[in-house]
């Protein structure tokens, strides 16, 4: 399995209006809302690199997708430098204040406080990384002063901005969340916007010019600092100035996963996501996938089951690495593997899906063997980004402020929403990826840059909390495995499972497909329509790219008014 085929098959010209692709041989830039991929673009015709690009298209973001991420957000970066020939993950995913402990999610009756409740408190606010991972990527691989790379920022919130649809879905869907800061902005005179509607941000875009003066560690320590310590405090949560002094961003190796002859960068825990599509790649490896019709109920009856076992694994396995071994090693071994991998028949639906036990293909002792975490509710969105320079430089971003308007705590005189990040952990007390203190909560996050014989050539991601693995596996399958076009690719419908079944989503799916499906006993469901803001699992954003040719092909899933954007003339410098 080579590239050309992949290249032979890509068609970003093809005429119909609905397309969200691009081609390029000189730089790409691909996003969920067209104007943070306008201010990447920009960057990049101006000379930048696709770390000044990532860094602009973040803080445009912040103004134009503020609901999904901001300068409250944590997230992964994963960064490939192509003249040293390097790939590193900058680890800045949002931590537990110092004054968390285990109870942080229970009440006075030793009962577990309801999602939507704790979510919206300001006891579930982490202390946001975003911030510091631009920085940091900034003075390790930027070439753009941040004046540059903030200004389209700025300009996008204090000016008029057209509300799209996105803002209008999710107002409609979610505005009970925000509490009375945030409704100036987005539910004005009680009226929440809606498509067509012009809104300006000035406090936001105060915001960003302390930014864009006193640099990103404006957020840490000085006035929005102060803001954000006292909100917090104001309302019941437990973070303080020291909290977010102390955070730290850090480099480290990217977890490494392979499909064939493909090499894949994920980042590694507290990231979950990455393991669990990097266990997915290689439990569906041997089963040759393209052997069945794309559209066939065994290809999705595979990929349904085999992500039950997976999620049942990151539930049992995966934690803050700073605070209990994880048996990687075990969980991507080959014997391992196949002995999950013989569960699945096309005969029947898997019943009752139980972790396995890793840890007898490990030459060390379990500090905890089958530890079963339960399954609980996470927030539905994020955002996902995405820029590869004219140099072969490649940056895949996902960010978030969880949930959908994060904590809906919005910051007052400085227009931005708080994250609700620690709800991310388990809360039930002495489950795995329980709360406590400065600690990371499991995060499904999955930018990922793909590569072949050593050089990359694919980088993709999505938003979706726990159906990320879902969106990021099936388009890495429709594009490695079935040779698709790129756009195609993101556009064929998706399926996701859970380990209980508690719930199974279909979109598009041929009713053919769910009837035998439905045979097998699953239920496909289809009621996502009406609790998410999107008509699709996650929101992919990707780009492909040829090392041999130069020739780049981006694009953007449908649900978002997202865009991929390329050039094709040299950039100005």
């Amino acid at each position: 399995m080579g590239l050309q085929e992949i290249f032979n098959n890509q068609h970003p010209d093809k005429l119909a209006a609905h397309r969200k692709s691009d081609s390029g041989k000189y730089g790409m830039a691909a996003s969920a809302i067209k104007e943070a991929t306008d201010a990447g673009k920009k960057i990049l015709e101006e000379g930048g690199n696709a770390i000044d690009a990532i860094i602009a298209i973040q803080l445009a973001l912040s103004a134009v997708e503020g609901m999904n991420t901001g300068i409250a957000a944590g997230g992964f970066l994963v960064y490939y430098d192509n003249q040293n020939n390097k790939t590193e993950v900058i680890h800045g995913h949002s931590k537990s204040p110092e004054a968390v402990t285990p109870q942080l999610f229970v009440d006075e009756n030793g009962e577990v406080i309801p999602f939507e409740k704790r979510s919206v408190h300001a006891m579930s606010v982490g202390v946001p990384g975003m911030m510091k991972t631009l920085k940091v990527a900034h003075e390790r691989h930027g070439t753009m002063k941040l004046t540059q790379l903030i200004d389209p920022a700025i300009k996008l919130a204090e000016n008029d901005y057209l509300v799209n649809s996105l803002w209008e879905r999710t107002l409609n869907l979610f505005k009970d969340r925000l509490g009375e800061e945030a409704r100036k902005i987005f539910v004005p005179n009680g009226q929440p916007l809606k498509e067509g509607d012009r809104v300006r941000q000035p406090d936001l875009a105060k915001t960003l010019r302390i930014i864009q003066e006193q640099g990103f560690d404006a957020v840490y320590e000085g006035e929005i600092a102060d803001a954000i310590v006292e909100t917090i405090q104001q309302q019941g949560g437990l973070m303080t100035k020291q909290d977010l002094k102390n955070y730290e961003v850090r480099i480290e190796e990217p977890l490494w996963g392979s499909y064939k002859n493909f090499d894949l960068a994920f980042p590694p825990p507290p990231n979950g996501g990455g393991f669990i599509v990097a266990q997915l790649l290689k439990l569906l490896e041997p089963l040759n996938l393209s052997k069945h019709d794309p559209h066939s109920w065994k290809k999705y009856h595979l990929i349904a089951e085999a992500m039950r076992l997976a999620l049942a694994d990151r539930q049992a396995y995966i934690e803050d690495p700073d605070v209990m071994d994880i048996p990687m090693e075990g969980l991507l071994h080959p014997d391992y593997l196949e002995e999950r991998r013989n569960l699945i028949s096309f005969e029947r639906r898997m019943g009752d899906v139980n972790c396995g036990d890793p840890w007898q293909y490990e030459e060390r002792e379990p500090e905890v063997r089958n530890r079963k975490a339960p399954s609980h509710e996470t927030g539905y969105e994020t955002t996902h980004f995405t820029a590869v320079d004219r140099w072969g430089n490649v940056a895949s971003c996902t960010s978030s402020i969880e949930r959908i308007f994060g904590s809906g705590i919005m910051v007052p005189g400085y227009g931005f929403l708080l994250n609700n990040d620690l709800t991310d952990f388990n809360p039930e007390p002495g489950s795995i990826n329980q709360p406590n203190a400065d600690k990371y909560p499991v995060s499904s996050k999955a930018p990922t840059i793909v590569f072949h014989e050593g050089k990359p050539f694919f980088t993709l991601g999505s938003p979706g909390a726990a159906t990320i693995v879902a969106s990021v596996l099936q388009v890495l399958l429709n594009v490695l495995e079935y040779e698709m076009d790129l756009e195609d690719a993101i556009a064929e419908p998706r399926i996701y499972n859970t380990p209980d079944l508690s719930v199974e989503w279909q979109d598009g799916i041929e009713e053919d497909v769910l009837k035998k499906l439905a045979e097998l006993g699953y239920k496909p469901d289809d009621s996502f329509k009406e609790v998410t803001a999107d008509e699709r699992i996650g929101d992919v954003q990707a780009i492909l790219f040829n090392p041999e040719t130069g020739d780049m092909y981006g694009a953007a899933d449908a649900p978002r008014p997202g865009d991929a954007e390329g050039l094709d003339k040299p950039p100005k410098k």
